[in-house]
């Protein structure tokens, strides 16, 4: 995680399951503590997720939606986490940019 301006950044990387889902719902806390305006989950290396980490991201959103602070999830995605999100029907969920520049761009400017 790396805070900016207004912005705090969670890089998720490699694959995501149950056994590594209690890494983000950590990130989630830090996110609520902090109560910046928005945060940014960075998935551009993040190779695999399954349901507990699809899981994850809809908690993310939930709390974000809540307390009025936005949910930015940084791409380009890999195909495995375009999949979970398209099979899933969640992708309109969430909003989802081409890249972190453009996340942090959209977020602070």
């Amino acid at each position: 995680m790396r805070e900016l301006p207004g912005v705090l950044v969670v890089q998720a990387c490699g694959e995501f399951d149950a056994d590594e889902v209690d890494l983000l719902l950590a990130a989630w806390e830090e996110a609520d503590e902090l109560a910046l305006p928005t945060t940014v989950v960075d998935l551009t290396g993040c190779v695999f997720g399954d349901s507990s980490f699809l899981g994850a991201l809809l908690i993310a959103r939930s709390r974000h939606l809540a307390s009025g602070r936005q949910l930015v999830l940084a791409g380009p995605l890999q195909p495995k986490i375009l999949l979970l999100l398209a099979v899933s029907g969640t992708m309109e969920a969430f909003d989802v940019t081409e890249n972190l520049a453009e996340a942090v761009n959209r977020s602070t400017g």
